[in-house]
């Protein structure tokens, strides 16, 4: 199976998608929140695997909910812009996308940044390359689609990760139901071999008064 990450990671070579030489460390990351009825869960969960994470918060959800945001960074975990209301690159003029990411920054302490939907165009790349670490990801879990049960997102998961895998999860109730079967079980099963869980650095990260 090629997986279309593979493909675009040879193309866009900005961008990180992986990192190479870290041998049996995995960098698990969340999209979309913070979220009260399912972030706290998932700070749960990750400690009780003494496991560190990194999330790509959206702007607008931590001007809601800042005590999720702090609590993220307090119990050692990074953060990371993901735009103020999860806007498409391809769909949006520069100016407008730029505007989404510079808002979000006023909430979001990091110089790391993930397009929402992995959707950004080359000029957006080139502006926000100079502020930012654009992280993408080699394995998409899909827990937020509803044509993928369970045990596939699971499956394609453990399959699919390898060393220095930047894998993708989504803290939203969209995604509850595949996330609290998939994530416990992620955990254990790549802990069993011997991996640990690491977060990507962020250089700036600090709270949110």
């Amino acid at each position: 199976m090629i997986r279309t990450e593979r493909i675009a990671a040879k193309i866009v070579r900005d961008l990180t998608w992986h990192f190479t030489g870290r041998d049996n460390e995995l960098f698990l990351t969340f999209d979309d929140g913070p979220t009260p009825e399912i972030t706290p869960w998932v700070l749960s969960v990750l400690k009780d695997f003494n496991a560190r994470a990194t999330f790509f918060c959206i702007g607008k959800n931590v001007k809601k909910h800042p005590e999720l945001y702090n609590q993220i960074i307090n119990e050692g975990h990074s953060v990371g812009n993901h735009c103020y209301s999860h806007i498409k690159g391809w769909r949006t003029r520069n100016k407008k996308y730029i505007r989404s990411v510079e808002k979000a920054a006023q909430f979001i302490d990091s110089d790391l940044f993930r397009p929402p939907f992995g959707r950004i165009r080359p000029a957006q790349i080139n502006r926000l390359k100079k502020k930012f670490n654009i992280v993408m990801w080699d394995v998409l879990s899909r827990d937020y689609n509803n044509k993928i049960d369970k045990e596939k997102c699971l499956q394609y998961v453990i399959d699919f990760s390898e060393s220095g895998s930047i894998i993708v999860f989504h803290d939203t109730k969209k995604a509850e139901k595949k996330l609290k079967y998939t994530l416990p079980k992620v955990l254990k099963h790549f802990s069993e071999k011997g991996f640990s869980f690491n977060l990507i650095e962020n250089s700036k990260s600090s709270s949110f008064d």
